[in-house]
């Protein structure tokens, strides 16, 4: 090579997320703003009615060297709310935290700034009474009958986004009690990002898209949200649950459910008691895998609500159990050495079982998604007696956010009045007049007391059914903005996530993080990043690193070995098949009394069968189609028989069907009974075959007698599908790359 070529030029290539590159370590030094970069311009600068002023254009951004209020009043901390002390209540008095909360709930209309992109069901829940010694709440109680509606969401994404993002997924349950409505606002993840609800405006500025491209839409596969989450590594926790299979769920019907925060229960007595809720999917935990989401986001982004809604038109009712952790209310709120109040934390079901206390069936869809789904309204602050909340500063700021952002996105103070949100109980409010008042209240005395209205309402005691507030103690404490010293560590408890996974979980682990750093733009955020998986595994950084073409630095916190926690992996169990998609693929030639007799059986153990044929219309004048080869995709299946010859249909053209591909390599194959034949493989699920299905597999190049794959009568091959299917995939089929 010659001089002249011995090097490549350092060529402007586009997508850098600011106009400088930042430093590895967090600026220290006071600057003003940056300016905008090159390619970006602004409005002209007029008046509200028009008239120039003769300003600049960068006299509309911000300005000055340090973070004020929106008043211009300097701020020295911005990372921690005002408390009575590091473990006390937070302050009403936070002028700094309300200004920020406010201003963040109210930045989208009328979309939720979280969760915008939902699906929602009804359903019933009926307790056990399991939960009776713990807490009066009456919805609890032995055989007790309560009411649902479960919004289940993605975090980041807008409205219109795709449903198989990596991301957080919501899961929120209203329960119409007797006793008014409680709201158990959840995750599928027990833990969140920060620990003190004045940093969620960051972490979800840091996750949203670019703001001068709004790109990427639904993904924390950029810049910014590893320059966030490599700086304030609190995050670090929430962050590798995202990086594992429970960031890309399978379906709504086999995700977890997390309250995240501490509560405290109270009992008939008075007794407290501190619980951390848990909803346990009967059918099992399970997750998609990462081609098969890409590929999903393109076929069908609305995979998981057509999921939700196909299953309970099926009839296959999706059920979980709530289920509770149960510690003693101590005075430090500890257990077993982890702070109860920090939401950054999980205790592990080893230390502290799930103890189940109901079951909740979803068995009907909406009628209509804007006046259910859309305007239903949750808040961690609707509660019943024998429910309370504790001094965990995220949730804290929850109870201030969750009602104001309503404000802005439902039209003012009435929405409680929309009739998804309307308590199954009397309502008294003393409440009046605001937007979209829809009640027509008697009476002329709205406050208390009064005797104009004969004194009505009047004040329930503790036996009449009164929410009664825990009486907690509340230490003497000076005026802080600090976090408690047991807040501090935030490495352990990830090193023991991602070494209680299996090989396998693992490995998708690795992929995960090495993807999305590997789409952020600039190095230094990545070498930070690695730098946080070093602390917490090491050879996860070196296999990252190595993925990246970097070096993996050293540790350089040390951070304790915990016991592994079996129950935080999806794998290993058996479950309940009913509710799973089977691709049957026949043709002209099928045997239709053998096919009718597999159709038959995969319905009887709940399971829901697709026929894929060459053509629409029925087999034969008797079986009816559901997909054909052009419009099926191996993601709409958890398993496929073939009992089929395969042979090309009429429309395997490429000009007609880019997944027709070139038969050549398989001229007696349909192109897209090998591309569903492969895909199937590569995800690792269930594949069997009949009659001259079995021919078809060898022709598709499967490797003979692989895991998971069955071949035999049409009897033998169901049996075998519905043995694996409890499994979810067939994981032995491929070696790990990890110990």
């Amino acid at each position: 090579m010659s001089e002249k070529n011995a090097s490549v030029p350092d060529l402007p290539i586009p997508g850098a997320p600011a106009p400088a590159a930042p430093e590895l370590a967090e600026p220290t030094e006071p600057r003003e703003p940056l300016p905008p970069k090159p390619d970006q311009d602004g409005p002209e600068t007029v008046s509200p009615t028009g008239v120039p002023t003769g300003a600049p254009k960068a006299s509309n951004a911000q300005s000055g060297r340090y973070l004020t209020t929106a008043q211009g009043v300097r701020l020295q901390d911005t990372d921690h709310s005002l408390k009575a002390g590091p473990r006390g209540p937070v302050l009403l008095q936070d002028h700094h935290l309300r200004e920020k909360i406010t201003h963040f709930d109210h930045e989208r209309i009328p979309e939720r700034v979280v969760h915008a992109r939902g699906a929602a069901a009804h359903g019933v829940f009926v307790a056990n009474g399991a939960a009776e010694g713990v807490t009066r709440a009456g919805f609890l109680a032995k055989g007790t009958e309560t009411p649902v509606f479960v919004r289940f969401s993605t975090v980041l994404g807008s409205r219109g986004s795709a449903d198989t993002v990596r991301d957080t997924r919501g899961f929120s349950t209203k329960f119409y009690t007797d006793e008014g409505n409680y709201d158990l606002v959840a995750n599928n993840i027990p833990v969140f990002f920060i620990q003190d609800a004045i940093k969620f405006p960051d972490v979800i500025h840091a996750g949203k898209p670019h703001p001068d491209r709004e790109i990427p839409q639904a993904q924390s596969a950029h810049d910014t949200f590893w320059d966030f989450v490599s700086l304030h590594t609190e995050a670090q926790h929430h962050t590798m649950w995202n990086m594992s299979d429970r960031g890309i769920p399978r379906s709504y019907r086999t995700m977890e459910g997390f309250g995240v925060h501490t509560f405290r229960l109270v009992n008939a007595k008075g007794e407290t008691t501190l619980v951390k809720f848990h909803w346990k999917p009967r059918q099992g935990v399970h997750s998609l895998v990462w081609e098969e989401a890409q590929i999903i986001n393109g076929m069908d982004p609305d995979f998981h609500r057509r999921d939700l809604a196909d299953a309970i038109e099926a009839g296959a009712f999706p059920q979980w159990d709530l289920g509770i952790q149960v510690f003693p209310d101590t005075e430090d709120e500890m257990f077993e050495g982890i702070d109860l109040l920090d939401p950054t934390k999980l205790v592990p079901e080893e230390l502290a079982p799930v103890q189940l206390i109901g079951t909740m069936t979803l068995n009907a869809n909406v009628t209509n998604y804007f006046a259910e789904t859309e305007q239903v309204a949750f808040h961690p602050g609707h509660l019943v007696p024998g429910i309370d909340v504790t001094n965990d500063p995220l949730l804290q700021g929850r109870l201030f956010s969750y009602i104001d952002t309503q404000l802005t996105r439902l039209g003012g103070p009435n929405f409680s009045q929309i009739p998804i949100n309307r308590p199954h109980a009397p309502v008294n409010d003393m409440l009046r007049d605001g937007f979209h008042q829809d009640a027509v209240h008697s009476g002329v005395a709205p406050y208390q007391p009064n005797s104009l209205d004969g004194g009505c309402p009047f004040m329930a005691g503790a036996d009449m059914g009164a929410f009664i507030d825990v009486p907690a103690e509340v230490p003497s404490a000076r005026k802080v903005r600090e976090n408690p010293a047991t807040f501090d560590d935030h490495f352990s408890q990830v090193r023991m996530f991602f070494r209680s996974l299996t090989p396998v979980e693992q490995d998708h682990v690795v992929q995960a993080y090495t993807f999305e750093l590997g789409k952020c733009y600039e190095e230094n955020i990545r070498l930070r990043q690695l730098q946080s998986l070093a602390n917490i595994d090491e050879r996860l950084a070196a296999e990252v690193a190595t993925g990246l073409g970097l070096e993996a630095p050293a540790p350089t916190v040390a951070v304790e070995d915990t016991e592994p926690s079996p129950a935080l992996s999806q794998l290993g169990g058996t479950w309940p098949v009913a509710g799973r998609i089977i691709g049957v693929v026949a043709d002209e030639a099928t045997d239709l009394a053998a096919l009718t007799e597999v159709l038959t059986a995969i319905d009887a153990e709940g399971m829901v069968p697709l026929v894929v044929a060459p053509h629409a219309g029925k087999l034969g004048g008797e079986v009816a189609i559901q997909r054909t080869y052009l419009t099926a995709r191996s993601t709409e299946f958890d398993a496929v028989v073939v009992a089929a010859s395969g042979t090309p249909a009429t429309d395997a053209v490429d000009s007609l069907d880019a997944k027709a591909g070139n038969p050549e390599g398989h001229p007696s194959l349909d192109p897209r009974v090998t591309l569903l034949l492969a895909e199937a493989f590569r995800h690792a699920k269930a594949i069997g075959a009949w009659g001259d299905g079995a021919a078809v597999l060898q022709a598709a190049g499967l490797p003979a007698g692989a895991p998971g794959v069955v071949v035999g009568d049409a009897a033998d091959v169901t049996a075998g599908l519905a043995g694996l299917l409890g499994a979810h995939r067939v994981w032995e089929r491929f070696p790990t790359a990890v110990a």
